[in-house]
C-alpha cells in the first residue's frame, strides 16, 4: 500500500547525493531536523573532509556491508517522485505498515541506500583517508548465500585492482558468503575481509526476535498503534530467511535447528526454515590470514540460553556488545581486536574506524586491544515472559517532540533495564523462577 509522500520519504536520496549536502551545506535546515543538530554537524565536517581528500595510489575499493536492518526498504515511485520508504520510516511503523516487510512482498520492496545514521560517518572517515569506499545496500531479509552471490556478481564487475570487504553484524556473514562465491581469481583480489561485531557462529538475539522478547522488536512493536510483538514476529520477521542463519550453529546447549526444542507457548519458528538453515555455516568461507574481527566488549548481552518448561531462559553477561556474545564475534584463523563498544556503535565509533585505516594500511593496530576480551561480570538469568512484561508497552509516537523520536530510534537495541538487576546473590531456586529475573554474582 503506497502512500503519500512522509518527510522520510522525501529524504530518501539517491547515492552521493546525502554526502554532496552535506559537504556543500545545501538544504542545512531540512538535514539538521532530519539527522538532528549534532549529528548534521559531525556528518557535514566529515563530509568536506571527505570531499576534499586525495586518493590513495594503488589503495583498494573498500566494500562497506551493513548488518541486518540497516539498509532501507522501499517502493519507487513514479519518474520525479520520491520513493515509498518503508524501512525506516517511523510513520508507516506507527500506521502498522512493518508487516509489509513479509518476504511476499520481496519483488515490490527495493533497497535504498544504507541507514544513514548507522553507516554515513564511517563511509566518510574512510573517504576522508584517502579510500574509496562503497557502501554496499542489499535486502537484508533474504537468503545470505542468495545476497552473497549478488554480492560476488558486484565484485566480479568491479574494476579495482585490489578489493576488502568490511562487515558490521549480518555484513560480515555476506562478506563470507561473497568470498565463497568468488573463484579464484577473483577471491586473490580481495586483500583483507574485516567483521565488525560480525555472528560469525551465530547470535542469541536471532533466538530472542523469533520468540518476540528481542528489544528492537518489542520497541518497534511499541510504535505500532495495530500490532504487538508476537503479531509481528509471527506474520514478519518469522519469514526472514537470514534470520534463521543467524541462529547460534553450535555451543547453545540446545539444537536450535530443531523445531522441537522450542517452547509451544508463545511465537514460534518455522519448521522449514529452522531446518534449511541447520548448513549455512558450512557453506561460508572459513577464515584465513586476511580475515580480521573486530568485537564490543563490556555491554550486557545475552550469551546463553536453556529450555525451562515452556519458556526459554537466557543468561545475561557483560561478556559482549549487546548484540552478539564476543566468543560468537570471533572467527578461526582471523587476527582479533577488541574494546568496550555496543553493537549498534561499533561503526559510527571513530576509535574503530581509526583503526579500520590502521589495518588497511599496515595490518595492525595499536588503538585497540589485541585478543577477545571477555568480562562475564555478574550473571542475570530472565525468561520469555520477564522480559514480555518489561517490554511489552505501547508508545504514543506522536506525543513525543523530535529530539525524543530520535533518541527513541537510536536507542531500539538499548539493554532492557532487567539486564542490569541488582548485584545480589540469590538461591538456586530464585534463580529458576520463571516469573521473575534472577541474578547470580560471580
Amino acid at each position: 500500500m503506497i502512500t503519500a509522500p512522509s518527510v522520510y520519504d522525501r529524504m530518501c536520496w539517491p547515492p552521493g547525493q546525502l554526502e554532496f549536502a552535506l559537504a556543500t551545506g545545501e538544504h542545512r535546515r531540512e538535514l539538521s531536523a532530519y539527522l538532528g543538530q549534532s549529528e548534521y554537524e559531525i556528518l557535514a565536517r566529515l563530509a568536506r573532509q571527505a570531499a576534499t581528500a586525495r586518493p590513495r595510489p594503488n589503495s583498494p575499493t573498500l566494500y562497506l556491508l551493513p548488518g541486518i536492518l540497516g539498509s532501507q526498504l522501499g517502493i519507487p515511485r513514479a519518474a520525479g517522485e520520491p520513493p515509498d520508504l518503508l524501512w525506516l520510516d517511523p510513520d508507516d511503523i506507527v500506521n502498522g505498515r512493518l508487516t509489509e516487510l513479509h518476504p511476499k512482498h520481496a519483488s515490490a520492496l527495493r533497497p535504498m541506500g544504507a541507514v544513514a545514521y548507522n553507516y554515513l560517518a564511517l563511509k566518510l572517515r574512510l573517504a576522508a583517508a584517502g579510500f574509496t569506499t562503497v557502501l554496499y545496500d542489499y535486502d537484508w531479509r533474504q537468503d545470505i548465500l542468495a545476497s552473497g552471490r549478488a554480492l560476488a556478481d558486484r565484485l566480479n564487475a568491479d574494476a579495482a585492482q585490489y578489493l576488502v570487504l568490511i562487515g558490521h553484524s549480518m555484513g560480515g556473514l555476506l562478506a563470507r558468503a561473497a568470498l565463497q562465491h568468488c573463484d579464484a581469481a577473483q577471491s586473490t583480489r580481495i586483500r583483507q575481509v574485516i567483521g565488525i561485531g560480525a555472528p560469525h557462529p551465530g547470535s542469541m538475539a536471532a533466538v530472542q526476535t523469533l520468540r518476540a522478547t528481542y528489544p528492537v522488536v518489542c520497541r518497534l512493536a511499541a510504535m505500532d498503534r495495530e500490532h504487538d510483538a508476537q503479531l509481528l514476529t509471527m506474520n514478519v520477521f518469522r519469514y526472514f530467511s537470514s534470520l534463521y542463519q543467524m541462529l547460534p550453529a553450535h555451543g547453545a546447549g540446545l539444537d536450535l535447528f530443531d523445531a522441537s526444542q522450542w517452547p509451544l507457548a508463545g511465537a514460534t519458528p518455522d519448521p522449514d526454515l529452522l531446518h534449511s538453515a541447520r548448513s549455512f555455516c558450512s557453506q561460508l568461507a572459513p577464515g584465513d590470514d586476511r580475515f580480521c574481527s573486530i568485537i564490543g566488549t563490556g555491554q550486557r548481552t545475552v550469551t546463553g540460553v536453556e529450555r525451562h518448561e515452556d519458556q526459554f531462559r537466557y543468561q545475561i553477561t557483560s561478556a559482549g556488545d549487546g548484540t552478539v556474545a564476543s566468543a560468537r564475534a570471533t572467527l578461526p584463523g582471523a587476527t582479533v581486536y577488541s574494546l568496550r563498544c555496543e553493537h549498534s556503535e561499533l561503526p559510527r565509533s571513530p576509535t574503530v574506524a581509526a583503526a579500520l585505516v590502521d589495518l588497511l594500511r599496515s595490518g595492525r593496530t595499536r588503538r585497540l586491544t589485541a585478543g577477545a576480551i571477555e568480562r562475564t561480570g555478574y550473571v542475570v538469568y530472565l525468561t520469555d515472559a520477564v522480559l514480555r512484561n518489561e517490554l511489552d508497552r505501547k508508545l504514543d509516537w506522536h506525543a513525543l517532540s523530535v529530539g525524543e523520536r530520535r533518541r527513541y530510534l537510536d536507542y531500539l537495541n538499548a539493554p532492557p533495564a532487567g539486564y542490569r538487576s541488582p548485584r545480589r546473590r540469590v538461591s538456586m531456586s530464585a534463580m529458576v523462577n520463571a516469573s521473575s529475573a534472577t541474578v547470580q554474582k560471580l
